[in-house]
């Protein structure tokens, strides 16, 4: 039975994660790879309802950042034991829109929160269940969020509301966050094209599977 592999996409909003995770998804399963596409927050039920209320519900317009953070965390608890470790154990690759990066940068560095307690929750959520790799599509908070106002299908979540100040602090914890662990981080830039971002993407993918 093939290992499993756990690949985590990274990014602020509007930086091309679905597309790409779309294309290497259609492109593992053509190589025969048997691949679970899942996201944060949500991939369980509870942790849908859970992105509802983060993203969407009005009764979140008020939410303090404390809050957020155990929501986050509640929702990818669930998610490690229900569907991210059954998977790993199946010998599948596991492509998960955001994980708990995330809640490091968003969180901690955008929203301040003490570094020390979401280190504490990120790991209590987590377990010690780490992507083998973590991809982040970076890009200016500006193109971001003229990537979001610009969308055709889809109208601005909460976290999409957000200033252009707090999306630098997003993209700068991200790249700040990159560095320190070279070994898991690959970062991609995310204002190219969608086929030379998919190419340098498909290949670091491709030679750690092998």
């Amino acid at each position: 039975m093939q290992q499993g592999f756990f690949i985590s996409f990274e990014g602020s909003e509007g930086s091309g994660k679905s597309s790409q995770i779309d294309r290497l998804a259609s492109h593992l399963d053509s190589l025969g790879r048997d691949i679970v596409v899942t996201r944060e927050p949500g991939g369980t039920e509870i942790g849908e309802e859970i992105r509802h209320l983060l993203k969407h519900s009005s009764s979140g317009k008020d939410m303090c950042p404390e809050t957020e953070l155990l929501l986050f965390a509640a929702s990818r608890a669930q998610l490690v034991r229900q569907v991210l470790r059954p998977a790993l154990e199946a010998g599948k690759v596991i492509l998960c829109d955001r994980y708990l990066d995330s809640t490091t940068v968003y969180q901690g560095v955008a929203r301040k929160l003490s570094k020390d307690p979401v280190n504490v929750i990120n790991n209590f959520a987590a377990g010690d269940l780490m992507p083998d790799l973590t991809v982040v599509l970076d890009v200016p908070a500006e193109v971001g969020l003229h990537r979001i106002r610009h969308r055709v299908s889809d109208l601005p979540d909460r976290m999409e509301k957000e200033n252009v100040q707090f999306y630098h602090m997003v993209r700068e914890g991200y790249l700040v966050l990159a560095k320190s662990l070279p070994e898991r981080f690959l970062v991609v830039d995310g204002t190219r094209d969608l086929e030379r971002i998919e190419a340098e993407i498909r290949d670091a993918v491709i030679e750690r599977l092998d």
